[in-house]
């Protein structure tokens, strides 16, 4: 198994910032230190490729840090070059992490899902939208048709869903809960709200019965799944309740059903902000220790 990470690009935060930056070396050390995979840094993504999904000119003013005051609130991160520069190996670790599923059935990024990006604006944290650069480079390379997007993080992909609003090829999928960010809301193929404090058994029935819609509707080639760990019944953003053994029967029944359709998954984190890092590092443990698990070579070791 191979796992892409960019852990290893820091950005500058303010003192007292909520972005969870040591997240993900933590998430990369533990998963070498069990020894679930290799783990393999990502390059920068072109920004040609990035230009196949974002404005041009919002692209120019990401280079030259021209984004206005305005634009970096609604981001929630100030400029620099080195956001820029680790937001680019976000994108390329999960094109990379999407190549690996399709040709091992399994691939993942320790990272990524930036689903609230969108054509011309960078928001929620999110600069660059993966899920859509990962499906145009793909699609350019003649690699794949129909794609289902099973976006699970706790707040709605509303910058997926408006990028892939015309295209007909794709499926998106959002599972998340009602009220919270954000509250100007697009309109995915498939929305599923849910009531704050929703906990294990309804969500894992409103997401079997949304994954049951889905997957026959899209017929998918492909699956990206955001495997957010904001869900959780303690992460300070999400409103939700769930367990950390619900999170783990949630990604069960997500790669399930992928492999039920016959499609590779590609898998992504999205957010996680417990208040102890710890606990968020611990959800996205188990969701890479399922994926590994599921990956062609577990399975030839355990024949």
């Amino acid at each position: 198994m191979r796992f892409w990470s960019y852990d290893r690009h820091p950005f500058p935060l303010p003192d007292g910032h909520r972005f969870p930056l040591s997240k993900y070396r933590l998430l990369r050390e533990a998963v070498e230190r069990e020894g679930l995979g290799e783990v393999w840094h990502a390059g920068p993504a072109p920004w040609s490729l990035l230009q196949a999904v974002h404005d041009a000119g919002y692209l120019r003013s990401l280079r030259e840090g021209t984004l206005d005051r305005r634009a970096q609130r609604a981001l929630g991160l100030p400029w620099s070059r080195e956001l820029v520069e680790r937001a680019r190996r976000s994108v390329q670790a999960t094109v990379q992490a999407a190549g690996d599923a399709l040709e091992d059935g399994v691939g993942m990024n320790l990272g990524g899902g930036t689903h609230h990006a969108t054509f011309d604006q960078a928001r929620g944290y999110c600069l660059f939208n993966d899920v859509a650069v990962v499906v145009a480079a793909l699609r350019r390379a003649g690699r794949v048709g129909s794609v289902l997007v099973v976006d699970c993080d706790v707040h709605q992909g509303d910058g997926t869903a408006e990028l892939f609003a015309r295209d007909a090829e794709t499926f998106t999928l959002s599972v998340h809960g009602g009220a919270n960010y954000p509250f100007r809301r697009a309109t995915s193929d498939l929305d599923v709200d849910l009531r704050s404090g929703t906990g294990d058994d309804e969500y894992l029935e409103a997401l079997a019965g949304a994954l049951a819609t889905a997957t026959p509707a899209a017929r998918p080639e492909l699956v990206v799944y955001l495997a957010g760990a904001d869900p959780w019944e303690g992460d300070r953003l999400g409103r939700l309740a769930l367990t950390k053994r619900g999170l783990a029967e949630r990604d069960a029944l997500v790669l399930d059903a992928a492999a039920d359709a016959g499609a590779p998954v590609c898998v992504c984190l999205a957010g996680g902000y417990a208040p102890e890092i710890r606990d968020s590092v611990e959800i996205n443990l188990a969701t890479a220790r399922l994926v590994a698990a599921r990956h062609p070579a577990a399975s030839r070791l355990t024949a």
